[in-house]
């Protein structure tokens, strides 16, 4: 019996008899305990080596992922070289982290897109937890940036607003991708 690129036959039948329904489910729950396990790690480093510690070790953990997820996408969804703005957010829309980000918002023109987060379930997680908010901007520039210049190195990644900067009320950041 030969194996799938990604699980065994017998894992692929189970989820094929699956309803689609609950196969959705199924897999945002997957991607939610991806996001947990991440919370879990980042808080235990945090606590042992402090904040500034803790988000040296994220962002260049979130680095590799964006490289290797980017990568892993554009194979996947048959993308060329060096695509568009459009098509690297039609990616990054695809990907584990906006996945886990179901409140956003973006906006895609012809040279420019942006993306924001209306509601970040890390940070609320964190204030939730009686922490303060987490000065996230270092570890999220560093995956988008990755991201889009893995797919496309003539892209430009600009934050916009992301904590610790000030952001408003209903949006806690807010980027912007240009080539």
């Amino acid at each position: 019996m030969s194996e799938y690129p990604h699980g065994s036959l017998v894992d692929r039948d189970m989820l094929a008899k699956m309803p689609l329904e609950k196969i959705l489910d199924y897999f945002f729950m997957q991607i939610r305990n991806i996001w947990r396990v991440d919370g879990l790690y980042f808080l235990g480093i945090e606590r042992k080596f402090g904040t500034e510690g803790a988000t040296e070790i994220d962002t260049e953990v979130w680095e590799n992922m964006a490289t290797i997820e980017a990568k892993s996408l554009q194979r996947m969804f048959e993308v060329g070289e060096n695509p568009d703005v459009a098509t690297i957010i039609s990616l990054l829309q695809k990907s584990s982290w906006s996945l886990d980000q179901p409140f956003k918002t973006i906006e895609i023109g012809n040279e420019r897109a942006t993306l924001g987060i209306d509601r970040c379930r890390t940070q609320e997680a964190r204030l939730g937890k009686g922490l303060v908010e987490f000065p996230c901007k270092k570890v999220r520039f560093g995956y988008l940036n990755k991201f889009a210049k893995t797919l496309n190195p003539k892209v430009e990644v600009k934050c916009l607003a992301c904590p610790p900067d000030k952001h408003p009320t209903n949006s806690w950041c807010k980027w912007e991708f240009t080539i």
